[in-house]
């Protein structure tokens, strides 16, 4: 599937869908390829595929100017036949516009490849820059839900050697997302902590909580309040003569929540703003006037929805 937008089928005429052999030295990577990080040993499996069996699919190449050619789809193919030592490429070579090339092949990438949650995330944004389109419009072109795309948008929001750490598979996409909402020098610090004590997403998110002066639930208290109560033994058999008391079930105390105690009213300005980030992280516009009052604050917040599908551009 493709954004309708693209609409390729209308240069069906321009394109020459027969397959020629392309010197791999006149072959270069597509500029906007999602994917930062290949696998080694699963380029060499390829090529130990392709070796035996022969390339089963063509890759696909735009020529963007004289004898030089741009990868559009298929740059895992390619690596494997530089690593087989091949002179040429088989391939099919489409005419297509910048714009054309570097949305097909995110989107391409996207479709087959298992991208990190960073480069899903970065080829996301890509695509609404190059093509100018909503949360919604993008996350309806891709087959995704508007909130999938936005929560994967977010993590754009961590500071770049976070996204890096988890490019790198130094930590998990739930480390990163802990991370989110913290400054960029406690990302920093924070995530040197994280991949140096090996933390747990757990006391990753209990590092947070404490930077932000607050305390998570244990796990214990957590998964008592989700529990159910288990069922009560049937009771026995009431005889004639006398009748059997029903035991009263204990009520459990009831539970004290932690509470924290909030002098400062800068704290509770931070808590608000946050809120109003993730609705903003949501696609919402927001805007948010804050004025100095002699006893405290006064804080104004705009909350507009998002542009709909025929204001975005898509055709």
């Amino acid at each position: 599937m493709a954004f309708s937008l693209f609409n390729f089928g209308a240069k069906a005429a321009n394109t020459k869908n027969q397959v020629v052999e392309i010197p791999l030295k006149q072959i270069e990577p597509n500029r906007y390829q999602p994917r930062q990080v290949f696998d080694k040993v699963q380029i060499q499996e390829l090529a130990h595929t392709i070796e035996e069996h022969g390339l089963l699919q063509p890759i696909i190449l735009r020529e963007y100017k004289a004898a030089k050619y741009e990868i559009i789809a298929g740059e895992r193919r390619f690596r494997a036949m530089e690593l087989l030592g091949w002179e040429a490429a088989p391939a099919i070579v489409e005419k297509m516009s910048d714009k054309e090339s570097a949305s097909l092949a995110l989107i391409e990438n996207l479709q087959r490849s298992q991208l990190s949650s960073v480069e899903e995330a970065r080829a996301y944004k890509k695509l609404m820059d190059l093509n100018k389109l909503t949360q919604v419009a993008l996350a309806k072109g891709v087959g995704k839900s508007q909130s999938a795309v936005a929560n994967k948008l977010r993590l754009l929001n961590l500071i770049e050697p976070v996204q890096n750490a988890i490019l790198d598979g130094l930590i998990t996409e739930r480390h990163g997302r802990a991370l989110l909402g913290l400054t960029d020098d406690q990302q920093r610090k924070l995530l040197m902590r994280v991949v140096n004590e090996k933390l747990t997403v757990r006391q990753t998110e209990e590092a947070v909580a404490a930077l932000q002066g607050e305390v998570l639930p244990t796990p214990a208290a957590s998964a008592a309040s989700i529990t159910p109560a288990p069922a009560s033994a049937a009771p026995a058999p009431a005889t004639a003569s006398a009748p059997v008391k029903q035991p009263q079930a204990k009520k459990a105390a009831p539970k004290k929540k932690a509470k924290i105690s909030v002098s400062d009213p800068q704290i509770a300005l931070n808590t608000i703003k946050k809120s109003v980030k993730l609705v903003k992280d949501n696609g919402f516009k927001t805007t948010v006037r804050q004025k100095k009052l002699p006893d405290g604050y006064q804080l104004t917040i705009t909350v507009k929805p998002q542009a709909t599908d025929h204001q975005d551009g898509e055709k």
